[in-house]
């Protein structure tokens, strides 16, 4: 069976993951190719001992870059699109090359889950331009799931999409997996060192962990890994809320940063099923987040973390001054989290899953998609 993984993307959550599936999917005999936008994503590919070839699509209307994709999905059986422009090219093109399709919905638009004209903190409501192009965004996606399976990594993006019209028969919930690190709590000095991973705009809530830390009264400070359009104006934020906060920008790999922090936090407006979650609990850290999303599905409130309403920075304050005061409490938490990954997200759990679904999809008629 030859599979196709295409990915628009240089960086990020979809590419993380794609990276651990695809040599992942070689290693249990599959034929395995990775359309990617550059060589440097390419050479990562291969250094994992996966074919890759470079595949840029530039944009939604990149019609050069779609006469590649013709010609590079060749004779695969499966083509898997991992983000938003390879799944609208991918989809249609490997139908008609008569393949069959797998779209992994990582998210949505950024601000499609945001409060959608319901703000929670007085702020003003999305404009109607922008509601308009979530109801476009909503019934393109749905029709383009008619072409095959969508796999998304929470329940919550699951319901959205059967909410949306697609078939239960299409959505495939599929989580990630995570490999657990051996951790020890490190020596805690007078200030707790908060870590937030994310892309630095406004449904990440950064803000709101920046207002948190200003108002707890535990003497905190915030480091800050990623990038985006806000970071100068957190930067200026944290300086005027006096938040001891440091941006390192985008860093190649966060989880070689985690063992630097004492805390996790991710304060999302939105989320699916985030990756940085997943790899802080994994590491061991005590992990508290904003209840959206799929994040429910990953922390469970008590037992291996904190869950905080979205955009409300007393509680998150609350939160962040209960584990400074309470170093046992904080690492049982994170100890949990750890024992949860291992248990739930593992290798050896979620893979069989893609496998199988690989299979079923391949030996379904052309049009349907076998039972489950």
């Amino acid at each position: 069976m030859r599979i196709l993984y295409v990915s628009t993307l240089e960086q990020g959550g979809p590419v993380t993951h794609l990276r651990a599936l695809a040599p992942a999917i070689a290693n249990r005999g599959f034929d395995v190719l990775v359309a990617c936008p550059s060589e440097r994503a390419a050479a990562a590919y291969r250094s994992a001992g996966v074919a890759a070839t470079v595949l840029p699509l530039r944009h939604k209307s990149d019609v050069i870059g779609a006469a590649r994709m013709w010609r590079t999905l060749g004779d695969a059986d499966i083509v898997h699109t991992h983000d938003r422009r390879a799944g609208l090219f991918g989809r249609v093109l490997a139908t008609m090359r008569g393949a069959k399709v797998v779209h992994t919905l990582h998210g949505l638009p950024e601000d499609l889950a945001i409060r959608l004209g319901r703000p929670r903190d007085g702020s003003p409501a999305l404009p109607p331009v922008t509601r308009v192009r979530h109801r476009i965004h909503a019934q393109v996606e749905s029709r383009l799931a008619a072409l095959g399976v969508v796999v998304t990594p929470s329940r919550a993006m699951g319901e959205w999409l059967a909410a949306q019209g697609v078939p239960d028969s299409r959505i495939e919930v599929i989580g990630h997996w995570m490999d657990v690190r051996q951790h020890r709590p490190r020596a805690r000095t007078q200030r707790m060192v908060i870590g937030v991973a994310a892309q630095l705009e406004p449904w990440k809530g950064i803000d709101v962990l920046i207002d948190a830390c200003a108002r707890a009264a535990e003497p905190a400070c915030l480091e800050v890994f990623g990038d985006g359009s806000q970071r100068a104006n957190l930067q200026r934020q944290a300086a005027d809320r006096r938040v001891d906060a440091h941006f390192h920008g985008h860093v190649p790999n966060v989880r070689e940063h985690l063992g630097e922090l004492d805390l996790f936090v991710s304060p999302s407006r939105a989320e699916n099923s985030p990756l940085a979650i997943m790899e802080a609990m994994a590491h061991g850290l005590p992990v508290i987040a904003t209840r959206v999303g799929g994040v429910a599905e990953l922390v469970d409130d008590g037992r291996t973390g904190v869950l905080v309403e979205p955009d409300n920075s007393s509680a998150l304050a609350a939160a962040l001054d209960r584990l400074a005061a309470n170093a046992a409490l904080a690492d049982a938490l994170g100890q949990s989290g750890a024992l949860r990954v291992a248990r739930e997200f593992s290798e050896s759990r979620v893979l069989p899953r893609f496998t199988a679904l690989y299979y079923r999809i391949v030996s379904s008629p052309r049009g349907a998609i076998a039972g489950r």
